[in-house]
């Protein structure tokens, strides 16, 4: 072992926070803020964190300094300052000379980014929002059953109403297995048989960390999804998370909630006190009401002499009824002339519409009389010209003018001279009748004639 001369403490520390002082001389640091506080004397003490590491920070004369931001728990700053050793502990710090906000915490981002995505989906709705009862007889508490919220809770409503059900679900509320434990405990208030009329879920104050259980969504959608109606208590007046936005009511403290459930039984009793007083009074002046009317109607003629009443109305009734013949007769003696007088008007008017129509009926045969002469004197005319038009190409015109029609013994027609040849027996056609000649033999001659080709004339048998 070595036998060199041992430090006291003291010096080793102050050896230490030399080195550290000469060595970081200046730091800028960015981090989260957590277990914020600020003395009396304005120093201000606080821990910088990030998700690996944390260190601590002392800002001294803060409250003279303060930032132009809201200082709290979750607020990402960024820090500007020097290493040092805090002697009397022995743990380093950064002691802070200047500070500015770097942005939301990562907390509060996932706070912000929660808040908005319930919010849309109307979790957060006021119509949704349920009234409390006015007296329940059994009150739920989700809390510790260690902390000083519950206490606090049973309390208040013991002083107020001694005779309330009270059913406390125990449930962590901090640390990792906090939300689910609040969420099993609002479940199991929700199934029992008979469960109570509200359910109280909270804790007292503390850091960001120490109350985000509250701001899990798994929570928020358990007060949501429950039966019964739900009132937030979670730490102080100035602490808010996601649970106090989806419950029915926001109380900011747990003894508050208390006092919002729970009513003090005096107060109670002489309410009903009261309303059973106007209550009574009311009874009574609808009796003496009731009384009145019916002294008023037994002192009336009607229920003195009732048969009057009776007469009157059959009086007016036989009165009625004459009136009703007499306009009867009236309409019945009314509508006979009318008809009378319209009977002549209708006659009149059915022969000038039989003398109308046989008008009307000469003038359309005359009318068609006149077209069908024309038509048929139109079509006389058409006929004569087509008639002349088929007579100027009929053949057997051209044959009264003394022309023939000359066929070979095959029937073809003779049209050119040279269709002949001499014996070839040949029928002509004249317009009154045929004649048969053979052809002659002889040579034949051609001779020109203004470009007419000539042939001997054939001689008739």
């Amino acid at each position: 072992m070595d036998k060199r001369e041992p430090e006291t403490v003291s010096a080793l520390t102050r050896r230490i926070k030399t080195t550290l002082e000469s060595s970081f001389p200046e730091v800028w640091v960015e981090g989260e803020l957590s277990n914020f506080r600020i003395m009396s004397s304005g120093h201000a003490y606080f821990v910088l964190k990030d998700a690996a590491a944390q260190i601590s920070c002392a800002f001294f004369s803060m409250a003279r300094r303060m930032p132009p931001f809201e200082v709290k728990d979750g607020v990402k700053v960024r820090i500007a300052g020097e290493l040092s050793l805090y002697e009397q502990r022995g743990t380093y710090q950064v002691v802070v000379r200047a500070m500015e906000r770097a942005g939301l915490g990562d907390l509060m981002a996932q706070f912000e980014a929660l808040k908005r995505r319930l919010d849309a989906e109307g979790l957060f709705a006021q119509d949704r929002k349920r009234p409390l009862p006015m007296l329940p007889r059994r009150i739920g508490i989700v809390t510790s059953p260690t902390g000083a919220a519950i206490r606090d809770m049973l309390n208040v409503t013991r002083r107020r109403f001694a005779d309330l059900h009270i059913l406390i679900a125990p449930a962590r509320v901090q640390g990792a297995e906090a939300a689910p434990e609040i969420v099993a405990a609002l479940e199991l208030l929700n199934a029992l048989p008979d469960p109570p009329d509200v359910i109280i879920v909270g804790r007292g104050g503390g850091s960001i960390e120490d109350l985000w259980c509250f701001n899990d969504e798994s929570v928020a959608r358990a007060i949501h999804a429950s039966r019964v109606p739900v009132i937030s208590a979670v730490g102080h007046e100035i602490d808010f998370t996601i649970a106090d936005f989806v419950a029915d009511l926001r109380a900011p403290t747990p003894s508050a909630a208390a006092e919002l459930v729970v009513g003090r039984k005096a107060d109670f009793e002489a309410a009903v006190a009261a309303a059973a007083d106007r209550l009574r009074g009311a009874m009574r002046r609808q009796l003496e009401r009731a009384r009145a009317r019916l002294d008023l109607a037994a002192g009336s003629h009607v229920f003195r002499q009732p048969e009057s009443l009776v007469r009157q109305h059959a009086q007016r009734l036989d009165l009625l009824s004459q009136r009703m013949a007499a306009l009867l007769t009236a309409a019945a003696t009314a509508a006979r002339r009318r008809l009378d007088s319209a009977t002549p008007r209708m006659a009149r008017a059915t022969q000038t519409g039989v003398n109308d129509a046989k008008l009307a009926v000469g003038s359309l045969d005359a009318a068609m009389r006149h077209a069908a002469r024309s038509a048929s004197s139109e079509a006389g005319h058409r006929l004569a010209t087509l008639n002349a038009r088929l007579e100027s190409v009929n053949p057997m015109a051209v044959l009264s003018r003394g022309y023939g029609l000359v066929r070979l013994a095959s029937g073809a027609v003779v049209t050119r001279a040279a269709q002949v040849a001499p014996g070839d027996v040949l029928a002509t056609r004249m317009r009154d009748g045929e004649i048969a000649s053979v052809v002659a033999g002889g040579a034949r001659r051609k001779r020109s004639v203004k470009s007419e080709t000539c042939y001997n004339q054939p001689s008739l048998l």
